[in-house]
């Protein structure tokens, strides 16, 4: 049994050899798989310690401390005392159906809780962090909630830390440490055993859990595991941060306190005004009076409000995974509805990131090349000739091995005989080429690499050193990077197998040679070499090794626009949201990407990092509103353009891959983090993450945001206005009681609606129609629009005229049923109370279904897409049913206080019904005429 169970109280004061003696691994191959599987059993994931989950009866519990949910059992309590001292009659229906109702809505509540906890554990595990390890040997890409003491792990620059570790191997290591320590500035890590404890800032041979690689490479020997590791001590403070709510939220809670105002005043004035005209006072009349209040404070506020936005929220982001986008909180679709500007990155979301040499450059002249490239997914195309035109000279083959050293990519062939990238596409592009051009065996065989110096968005270049097997193990420096940075660093040139001094015409020539790749969209990388003195120290590689370097050749490299991304920005463009290319590239080469896409028109403006740099704050305001094309920028002119473009009253949604991008994606509205290319920081940064690095994946989150901003108007119109038509038929029937021909006996005034009948129509219309609007599908129209700006509140002044309109129409419906059924009043009938209320009752019920149909559009007719929602219709049906029940079987007669209804009866309930629906549609109609006149 390995010393694995040996506590390692500091490992930074142990060698790398000592460590791995103790963990009982191999510093080298990393642990075997069954061993690995063992540890993780033995210590379970590595993961902080979750808040608890809240049991189930705990959240059932909770499902009874809404304040109006209380006021009803405090109501049922009452009426179940006067039951008892009136003899106890009978049964106690009042606080029976009470407690049933409050029972069911605490079911529903349930429900949706877990339906909405269900979509966040699922986004949980979408947007798992994964960590590289070798076991075996292998290398494998593993979630970091498997890791185990004793794991080698394998750091690239962008890599989240997975665990505490002890360093065995770093290569211009910096780690970003301030999650641990507060430190804003990168720490420089090395391999270096201490000679003493010191604080954790300064443990510069350890790598900790939470924090992130900045540059360079590493591995490490995992050394502790979950609440074992640094952060798992403070993971307590960790516990205790908690969000801020969003607008949507924020709002929601708004209404929702003046509705509970609202509902307090409306109460307490239709139980005065009942008390005041009524001439008796018995328990039982007051008991009546206190359930009718409390009944109608419960209609007025929808206590589901909060848990139904949360499921409609969820179902959206789960749509919205469907199609690759991975929204990591519900909140963020909100402001995914709202984007005005996309500022995206080119290389892999409007490109395809297939990167293929097709032009290789040197002094003695170009070489064309094709049938070298690979798909999506990482397999290599074959596609036939490999050279188009002119011989393969040897410093055009030098170029293409030199760019392959200067690289951390890898080409593999699989089990089924097939080859896969791992790896940046762009070295990728170097070692596809080579080895379809014969030259890889060669290289692979002279050269073995020992040492790296790695690239940075800031150097835009990457060099590695490497013994030259061919003569006498010398020491070579080869290095790729952007020509026009790597020609400041070069003095002499190869032509053949000659070098010669590089004057100003050479450098001239070369310019014009990668302004003509530029001009042709293709992306370039030029190659350079130094032989290494033998005097020249290596072990600590830095860049001052790059000087004097000799410059080999320029490849252009194609990137194809995705034909997707053209319609998707169209697509954008016709919704109001302008799209800015933001890249690394040469500025010829995005415009030309940009005019190809249909992003700019050709001649439009462009800016490069330097021009940013010229800019002051105000300059630059007014740049970012007529640019839409940055080139050759660094991470912090990203920051500056996305803060601009918010200044200016945009909502911009920012995507990016590199580890330098996680700033300017927190500072954007919506950070998009790339799903492929992207790096573990990115992602964590990232409020969503594309699967597939597609820009026409965002367009179409985006119209899912709009559409689930939609259907929540949908449902705030539809529940808002039903509730009104409840309080204002009973309000407006107890006040105009006279007209009607409402009397209770011995001169007691009567109500239009008992409280039962009240709080059963909130529980069969209320959750389910709202819930079946969530997932209305989204209109056509939803791209055709502008943005919704984040100052418009989702509840604006249109949509409470028409919820005061449609509760007015619906409150107006049920008491004119009222009076045709009743004798006296401004209608004569001959029906008596009960009948009269049942008509009454199935009345307002209907006409809420009905009104399903008119909210899903404010202006669109209920007619169009009649049929589109399922589960609407489901849920109305139901409804339907349900009050059917209510009216014809006999014990729930007696319950609810009504009684069965003929047919002609239940044939006339259905016509006044509908009469909201036809109302609604002449005022859409009329809405529209208006709006086609209006210039």
């Amino acid at each position: 049994m390995p010393a694995l169970l040996t506590d390692l109280d500091d490992p930074s004061l142990l060698s790398p050899d000592a460590v791995a003696r103790t963990l009982g691994t191999d510093p080298a191959q990393g642990l075997n798989t069954d061993e690995a599987t063992r540890r993780r059993a033995q210590d379970g994931p590595n993961t902080l310690r979750a808040t608890p989950r809240t049991r189930l009866w705990q959240r059932a519990l909770a499902q009874f401390t809404d304040p109006l949910v209380l006021l009803l059992l405090v109501a049922a309590a009452i009426a179940t005392g006067v039951w008892v001292l009136d003899g106890r009659h009978g049964w106690p229906m009042d606080a029976i159906v009470i407690g049933l109702v409050v029972v069911l809505n605490a079911v529903l509540g349930l429900l949706q809780e877990a339906k909405a906890d269900h979509a966040v554990a699922a986004l949980a595990r979408m947007t798992e962090v994964t960590s590289s390890v070798l076991r075996g040997g292998q290398l494998q890409r593993i979630p970091s909630a498997d890791l185990v003491r004793g794991d080698l792990l394998v750091l690239a620059e962008g890599d989240a830390v997975g665990a505490d570790a002890r360093l065995v191997e770093a290569a211009a290591l910096h780690v970003q440490e301030a999650p641990l320590t507060g430190e804003s500035e990168a720490v420089l890590k090395d391999t270096a055993t201490l000679p003493e404890a010191v604080s954790l800032g300064d443990r510069l041979c350890m790598v900790y859990k939470g924090t992130a690689v900045v540059q360079g490479s590493a591995k490490a020997l995992v050394t502790a595991t979950g609440m074992d590791t640094e952060m798992g001590a403070i993971a307590t403070l960790l516990d205790a941060t908690t969000a801020a709510p969003t607008p949507l939220q924020r709002e929601i809670a708004r209404i929702s306190r003046t509705l509970g105002l609202a509902a307090a005043v409306i109460a307490v004035t239709v139980v005065g005004t009942v008390l005041a005209l009524s001439a008796t006072r018995t328990p039982a009349d007051l008991v009546g009076m206190l359930l009718l209040g409390v009944s109608l404070a419960v209609a007025v506020v929808p206590e589901g409000l909060p848990a139904i936005l949360s499921v409609v929220l969820a179902m959206g982001v789960q749509r919205m995974a469907g199609r690759q986008a991975i929204v990591k909180t519900l909140a963020a679709v909100e402001t995914l509805g709202s984007a005005s500007v996309i500022a995206s990155d080119k290389t892999g979301t409007l490109t395809r990131a297939e990167m293929t040499i097709v032009r290789v450059l040197t002094a003695s002249g170009s070489t064309q090349v094709t049938g070298v490239g690979y798909a999506p997914d990482g397999r290599v195309e074959h596609q036939g000739a490999a050279l188009a035109a002119g011989p393969l000279r040897d410093e055009q083959t030098a170029v293409l091995s030199g760019g392959s050293l200067a690289g951390n990519a890898d080409l593999r062939q699989t089990a089924d005989g097939t080859w896969e990238i791992q790896g940046d596409p762009t070295e990728a592009a170097f070692l596809v080429a080579e080895r379809k051009l014969g030259a890889h065996t060669r290289r692979s065989t002279r050269f073995e690499r020992i040492a790296e110096l790695p690239f940075t968005s800031d150097r835009k270049m990457m060099s590695t050193i490497a013994r030259d097997h061919d003569h006498g193990d010398e020491r070579v420096l080869i290095t790729k990077g952007a020509p026009d940075v790597l020609l400041g660093r070069c003095t002499r040139a190869r032509v053949g197998l000659e070098m010669v001094a590089l004057d100003a015409d050479g450098r001239a020539r070369i310019l014009r040679d990668v302004g003509t790749l530029t001009d042709a969209a293709l992306r370039t990388l030029a190659v350079a070499y130094r032989p290494l003195g033998p005097d020249e120290d290596t072990s600590a590689a830095n860049e001052t090794l790059e000087r004097d370097l000799v410059f080999v050749g320029t490849v252009g490299i194609i990137d194809p626009p995705r034909p997707e991304a053209a319609v998707a920005i169209r697509e954008a463009h016709g919704a109001g949201i302008r799209v800015v290319m933001i890249t690394g590239d040469h500025p010829r080469t995005a415009v030309r990407i940009a005019t190809d896409l249909g992003i700019v028109e050709s001649g439009a403006p462009v800016l490069s990092g330097a021009d940013l740099d010229a800019l002051d704050d105000a300059a630059l305001a007014e740049a970012v509103r007529r640019t839409s094309v940055y080139a050759r920028v660094a991470p912090r002119h990203k920051l500056r353009i996305v803060a601009a473009l918010q200044a200016d009253g945009n909502v911009v949604a920012m995507t990016g891959d590199g580890v330098n991008d996680a700033p300017a994606l927190k500072a954007a509205d919506i950070g998009i983090a790339m799903g492929r290319t992207g790096t573990e920081v990115t992602k964590d940064a990232a409020r969503m993450i594309l699967a597939d690095d597609n820009f026409a994946t965002i367009v179409q989150a985006v119209r899912e945001g709009r559409g689930v901003l939609d259907n929540i108007r949908k449902f705030l119109r539809y529940l808002l206005s039903s509730n009104l038509g409840e309080v204002l038929t009973v309000f407006l029937g107890i006040v105009g009681a006279g007209l009607l021909g409402l009397h209770g006996e011995g001169g007691a005034v009567a109500v239009p609606l008992l409280a039962t009948q009240i709080l059963w129509i909130n529980l069969i219309t209320d959750a389910g129609p709202a819930l079946a609007m969530g997932v209305d599908p989204i209109t056509e129209d939803v791209m055709a629009r502008r943005p919704r700006k984040p100052t418009e509140r989702v509840i604006d002044g249109r949509l409470w005229a028409g919820v005061v309109e449609i509760g007015v129409v619906m409150a107006l419906l049920t008491l004119f049923t009222l009076d045709l059924f009743l004798p006296g009043g401004l209608v004569e009938g001959t029906q008596p109370l009960a009948q009269a209320r049942t008509a009454c009752f199935t009345v307002l019920v209907l006409a809420q279904l009905f009104n399903c149909f008119n909210a899903r559009s404010e202006t669109a007719s209920a007619f169009r897409g009649l049929f589109a929602n399922h589960w609407l219709w489901g849920a109305v049906l139901l409804s339907g049913l349900l009050q059917v029940a209510v009216v014809e079987v006999g014990a729930l007669n007696l319950a609810f206080g009504t009684v069965p209804m003929p047919a002609a009866q239940w044939g006339l309930c259905v016509a006044i019904a509908s009469g909201v629906l036809w109302f609604s549609e002449l005022r859409k109609g009329i809405r529209r005429a208006m709006a086609y006149r209006r210039p």
